[in-house]
């Protein structure tokens, strides 16, 4: 793909979605007289008195205990629930089922001023156990189909709490991305006998996008990124959850993540706002042997205060366009690596 000042019009297949996504790198520095987006303030307080995460704060639905370490907790607004009452469709058009199963909440430290990017690999470490942990006992209930964990980071993404935490959803509904991926790496081994997580990672380790990498995953802003920033986190072997990943592994993919938060933040030397979101098989009892586990990290930054608005057609055709090289931004992302910005010394870079 040519650098950003030559004109392209490109369309890439996204192998994992199934869909188009156009490629205009030559329109990401066109003139902006749009909205600017301020960076989210640098230094937030260790604890917050108001904040429902904090150790020994009351929530909605309960009190916090004096925590130290990962701490979960059933959503006190959960989008699932636990006695869904049942409804007869509308007619054959307008269906509807219950929404059965729960949401719950998982704090990744308890100081309230933290970010991925700020914990320690054990700490994150101590995180992906309570997910996989979560993923095995969640997955094992009836009226739970689909584990969505993700995490939301940043005012830019919605978020309105600042504590370290994410929260995962497990009910009857296999969320939409994840149908996509299972349809989509079935009919690639149908078709070549290869796991398309599998095939993915050889094609973007042998081009230009990885970022980082260890012995067990990988992270890229892969060829067909939809965002400028995207990285995919990819494991080495096959596996299709959580539950499928050996002690060493887990320690390696809390790692990875680890590095790319902090990658993200000292791009610009400021939070860097993102969707992550943990794609994993359902649980819903199918053979999900060729579904391509794997992390998605989505940052609606184009640049340090502008924002990637989903406008006419995004939201109104249904297609991504993305203004950027994915080649270029994991260049950047690259060059971004070392410690956190804010441990380095003043004046220096990290």
């Amino acid at each position: 793909m040519a650098s950003q000042t030559d004109p392209t019009w490109e369309q890439r297949w996204h192998p994992l979605r199934e869909e188009w996504v156009l490629f205009t790198a030559h329109r990401g520095g066109r003139p902006w007289i749009g909205e600017l987006k301020s960076p989210d303030a640098a230094t937030v307080p260790a604890y917050d008195p108001t904040c429902a995460l904090c150790p020994g704060n009351a929530r909605l639905h309960g009190v916090n205990p004096p925590y130290t370490g990962t701490f979960w907790f059933p959503n006190d607004l959960p989008c699932f629930g636990p006695n869904a009452p049942s409804a007869a469709d509308v007619c054959d058009l307008y269906r509807r089922r219950p929404a059965g199963g729960t949401a719950e909440v998982v704090c990744y430290h308890p100081d309230h001023g933290k970010t991925m990017a700020d914990l320690t690999t054990d700490e994150v470490r101590a995180v992906v156990d309570l997910w996989t942990e979560r993923s095995r006992e969640l997955g094992t209930r009836p009226e739970v189909a689909h584990v969505l964990i993700f995490e939301n980071k940043g005012s830019a993404v919605g978020t309105s709490n600042p504590h370290p935490h994410c929260q995962i959803y497990a009910g009857g509904l296999v969320y939409g991305h994840t149908a996509r991926e299972v349809e989509s790496s079935r009919r690639h081994f149908a078709r070549t006998g290869e796991f398309l997580g599998q095939a993915i990672l050889a094609r973007e380790l042998a081009g230009p996008r990885v970022i980082a990498a260890n012995d067990s995953f990988v992270a890229c802003v892969p060829w067909f990124a939809r965002y400028a920033y995207e990285v995919l986190v990819l494991p080495r072997r096959q596996v299709s959850s959580l539950a499928d990943l050996d002690s060493t592994e887990r320690h390696d993919l809390a790692a990875m993540l680890r590095e790319v938060a902090i990658r993200y933040d000292n791009l610009w030397r400021m939070p860097m706002p993102y969707v992550m979101a943990i794609h994993q098989a359902p649980t819903d009892g199918g053979d999900y042997a060729a579904f391509p586990f794997h992390v998605e990290f989505h940052p609606p930054l184009r640049t340090p205060d502008t924002l990637k608005y989903l406008a006419g057609p995004e939201i109104g055709g249904g297609s991504m366009t993305n203004e950027s090289n994915p080649d270029e931004k994991a260049a950047e992302l690259r060059a971004a690596a070392g410690p956190h910005y804010k441990t380095v010394a003043p004046g220096t870079r990290s």
